[in-house]
Formats: structure tokens, sequence, C-alpha cells
């Protein structure tokens, strides 16, 4: 492709993207659970050569991780439900609260736009209708969605164990994709893809440990209602890059809205919430995860967006460790270097405008 004209090569490598973005939002439904096991399966992959190493049978060494790894998926899911047990427990005192917040409201807006009680109430009787059809469609689309996820957990472990079991195969097709002199490129890209998803993977699960244990201990301690609840909403969605923190903090206000009619316990939720944050992303995450491949807020914001439009929030989870792996191999390709560039961070000392070739300033003259 070397011997191509520079404009041909960069116009196939656009179309390549596009063809690649398409087919991922065709086959979301098909190739997310398989990149999710791949992802899943290089976690486990310690565990499995530890258990061969000890002449444990192939299939009992696949099965054990998989099935250990099942059991903390449900003691999340117990956690988690108990937690919204509590939180249902407490339903009548919420709905006191909500309205003593309505009323604040209402008072509000009369205040500032002369629109009376009766008057709002009129106004909301009004877009009753839409607004249950609209809640309709979220609901069915819900369904849909819940349908979708027993399908992808019903999956997933199928795919880690196949793709555990025959990942020599795999391994051996990767190889013969490239020129013999390039397999030792090859294999220190398998190495660092390996381990950097491990880094990743073990990192966010440690991550939503420690920030489920100190959001809650310290919301407990400054006594605000259902604090583990808001800790562990806040660990989950600060999985995903960016966008995940805010809508974290925007659910822990309702909460403790609907909890409290008092408005410190919300300003005290930001505040440790802002806190804990701080500490996660400035002294915490980078020692756990200790990753070399850095991506830059930009890309990392949009390949969340992008994720999220082609296969909801399993896409915008595995956006991250997608965007990683693909700067990983842009990195180790001379032909797709400049893309490697793209997606990380590091900003060049100077900017290369003020590079030697270019100081002739090129004139520019009128007609």
């Amino acid at each position: 492709m070397n011997h191509l004209p520079l404009t041909v090569r960069r116009s196939i490598e656009l179309l390549g993207l596009v063809l690649i973005v398409a087919i991922l939002a065709v086959g979301s439904e098909v190739i997310m659970p398989v990149i999710m096991a791949f992802f899943i399966s290089l976690v486990l992959l310690p565990a499995y050569r530890f258990l061969t190493r000890y002449k444990v049978p192939e299939a009992l060494a696949i099965v054990l991780p998989i099935l250990l790894l099942a059991v903390m998926l449900a003691l999340i899911v117990w956690f988690f439900s108990a937690q919204i047990r509590l939180l249902v427990m407490d339903f009548p005192q919420i709905q006191k609260n909500v309205s003593t917040h309505l009323a604040s409201l209402s008072n509000w807006i009369y205040s500032i736009t002369s629109y009376s009680g009766e008057e709002q109430v009129e106004f909301i009787n009004k877009n009753t209708k839409d607004l249950l059809m609209f809640a309709g469609q979220r609901a069915s689309g819900a369904a849909l969605t819940i349908g979708s996820v027993f399908v992808f957990f019903g999956l997933l472990p199928i795919y880690i164990y196949l793709i555990l079991f025959y990942k020599s195969i795999l391994l051996r097709f990767v190889f013969m994709w490239f020129e013999e002199g390039d397999h030792e490129k090859v294999k220190g890209a398998i190495y660092e893809t390996e381990s950097i998803i491990k880094n990743y993977l073990v990192g966010l699960l440690i991550q939503v440990t420690y920030m489920t244990v100190l959001l809650g201990i310290v919301l407990t301690v400054i006594g605000i209602k259902h604090a583990l609840l808001i800790g562990v909403i806040f660990a989950f969605l600060n999985l995903i890059p960016y966008v995940g923190a805010l809508l974290g903090n925007i659910i822990g206000v309702l909460i403790t809205l609907t909890s409290s009619t008092e408005l410190w316990p919300i300003l005290t939720v930001l505040i440790v919430i802002a806190v804990v944050q701080f500490l996660d992303n400035n002294i915490l995450m980078p020692r756990i995860v200790g990753s070399k491949v850095k991506i830059n807020a930009f890309f990392a914001i949009l390949g969340v967006i992008v994720g999220g439009n082609i296969a909801g929030v399993a896409g915008m989870f595995l956006s991250m460790p997608i965007i990683a792996v693909l700067k990983v191999v842009f990195d180790r390709t001379e032909m797709f270097r400049q893309w490697g560039v793209l997606l990380g961070d590091e900003r060049p000392s100077r900017s290369p405008m003020t590079f030697p070739i270019f100081r002739k300033k090129i004139r520019v003259t009128g007609k």
C-alpha cells in the first residue's frame, strides 16, 4: 500500500474508519458481546495460566475463573438490590419530601412568573397525555434493553470459554496477517494490549470498590440517608469516562432531595463526591492502573458518545479499552502512526508551525 499516492492512502484509511463504525453500528448486538468477552478473557488469562501450570484440566481451568467472576457479579447485584430495597421501604417519607419540594418549586415559579398553583396544575394536566405516551415509549425501550441484557450476559460466558479454549488458533490467525519480519512487533503489541486491558479492567473493579466504601462511609458518618446507594451508583456510573461522573452527581442529588427537606445535605453530597473524585483521578487511579497509554480528553468523550449511540451502555463502557487497543496498534504501525498521535495526549513542547522548515514566511500576493 506504500506505493500508492498519499491522498489515495489517506482516502482508504478514512473509508476504512467509516466502514468499521458502520459494521459496529449494524452488528452491535453480535459484536459487542464478543468484544466484552475478549477483554474479560484477558483479565481471566493469568488465573487460567496459574491453574494449567498445576496440571488442572484445561476445561476446568477455564470454567473455574468464569464461575468466580459470576459469583462476584452476583454479589454486586445482591448488594445493589438490597440498597434499592431500603430506598423503597422509605417510600412514604419520600412522598412527603417530594411534596414539600414541589410546593417550594411551585412558590418559586409563582414568584418569578406570576403563574398561580392552579394554573401550574392546569398546565401539567394538559401535558399529562404526552408525558404518559413518552413514558410508555421509554418503558417499552427499557423492556427491550433488559431482554438484550439477558441475551448479552447469557452469551458472555460461552464466548469467554471459547476465546480461552481457542486462543492459540486466534493468535496464529493474527500472526499470519503479517510478514515474518514483523512478528516481533506483533508479539510486543499483543503483550502490551494484554497488559493494558488487564490493568484497566482490574483497576476499574478496585475503583468501584474503594469509591463505594469511601463515599458510603463518609456520607454515613455525616448523616446522609441511603449513603451506600449513592456511593455504589456513583462508583458504577464513574466507569463511563467524563459523562458518568455528571450523571452520578445528578442521581446523588435526586436521592438526597427525596430523603431530606433541607438543602445542606445536597451541598454535602456534592462536596464529598468532588473530594473523592479528585483523590481518585489524581492519586489513586493513576497508581492502580499505571497504563502507559494515555488518551486525550477530546477523543475519550467522543468515543463515549459514539459508543453510546452504537451500543448503548455497553458501548460507552467499552469505548476506552477499544481506543486504547487501537492506539497501541497505531503506535506500532508505520502506516497509521499519525492516528496514534491524534488519539494520544502527548502534546509537543512547541507548535509544529515553528519548526525550521516552516520558518520561511510565505508571501501572499493580491490581484
